[in-house]
Order: structure tokens, then sequence, then C-alpha cells
């Protein structure tokens, strides 16, 4: 699993943002690392602002993007089924489609 940099990191953050915003959401700031030691990922609520950050280094792309678009959801305190919907339009926006649903034949 490929490792990502700190310019994907700002294109997936700016895209992210960029779509809660668009869907009337609070869309996060991000930075990388956390504050908080032995963390992979941490939001900081101020003054009406939202700060997810997110560890970058030794850890796969696919796990710091999950991290990203977690931020989104919390960020917005989402539950199911909206977090699961906004989850999955999200990932699209990153370039990520969803698998078609396996139906079952007797």
């Amino acid at each position: 699993m490929q490792s990502g940099n700190t310019i994907e990191f700002a294109q997936a953050a700016r895209s992210l943002a960029r779509e809660a915003q668009r869907l009337g959401l609070v869309g996060p700031s991000y930075r990388c690392p956390p504050r908080i030691v032995g963390v992979d990922r941490s939001l900081r609520r101020h003054a009406g602002r939202v700060v997810v950050s997110v560890k970058l280094r030794g850890r796969p792309w696919a796990a710091v993007l999950a991290d990203m678009v977690e931020g989104v959801i919390v960020a917005n305190r989402l539950a199911p089924p909206q977090a699961d919907r906004l989850r999955a339009d999200l990932w699209q926006v990153l370039g990520f489609e969803a698998t078609p649903a396996r139906t079952r034949v007797a």
C-alpha cells in the first residue's frame, strides 16, 4: 500500500472540505501530525471551527484518507444513515468507486 505525501494530503483536504461545504456541512481544516503523541487522528473544536489532525508518517495512504473522511463525519456529528451516505460521497470525491453489492442467487 503506498503512502501519501503532504501535497496529496493538501489536495485531499481541499477536496473533502469543499464537498462538505457544498453540502451545507462544516468543512474542517486539516493538519498533520496530531499534537497528541501516539494517536493517528485527533479533532479539535474552537470558536466554531474544527481542525482534524492526521498522522501521515508510517501509515498506508488508505488509512490516512479514511481518517480524513471520518474527520468530516465526526466534525458534523453525523449518525447513520446520513453518515453512511456522506462517507460514500466523500470516497467518490477522492476518486474511489463503491463496489456493487452482490446478490445471492438461490
